[in-house]
């Protein structure tokens, strides 16, 4: 799956937020930035995950951190996940998948016996000058921020 790890230059992306916002790598400089990529919106782990971050997410900015979510939902299904659970942080609605292929986040899943292409949930975080501190590859949905806030 992802080929990226600790210590390689995090992929310059942008991509476009729920409001028509664009967010580029260059943006974050001299802050860290936590990446993290689920499969859909609304659905009931990543919503999870989402709402993890959400209650965690004074002490990602008392640690300087900003935070980014993406998956490949139209802007449409991101502005309502956004707006149902009061999320904080912007989520990218990348369709074209320039973001995900980018993280190398995208290729063979299973799910009940089936085999199909989808987003593999993997969060990365980023330091204040664009390399890769962590991969967080087994993300624990309930629980994720105390697995990047260690």
């Amino acid at each position: 799956m992802t080929t990226l790890k600790a210590g390689d230059k995090a992929p310059n992306f942008s991509g476009t937020d729920q409001d028509g916002k664009t967010h580029k790598l260059t943006d974050y400089a001299g802050k860290k930035l936590v990446v993290f990529f689920y499969p859909k919106a609304s659905t009931p782990g990543c919503t999870a995950e989402a709402c993890d971050l959400r209650d965690n997410f004074h002490r990602f900015q008392a640690n300087n951190y900003e935070l980014l979510g993406v998956s490949a939902d139209s802007a449409k299904a991101q502005v309502k996940f956004k707006e149902k659970y009061e999320l904080p942080f912007p989520l990218i609605a990348d369709e074209d998948k320039s973001v995900i292929n980018a993280f190398g986040v995208w290729g063979p899943k299973k799910f009940m016996g089936k085999e199909y292409d989808g987003i593999h949930r993997t969060t990365f975080v980023i330091d204040e000058k664009g390399t890769i501190e962590e991969v967080v590859e087994n993300v624990k949905t309930k629980e994720h921020a105390s697995q990047i806030l260690k």
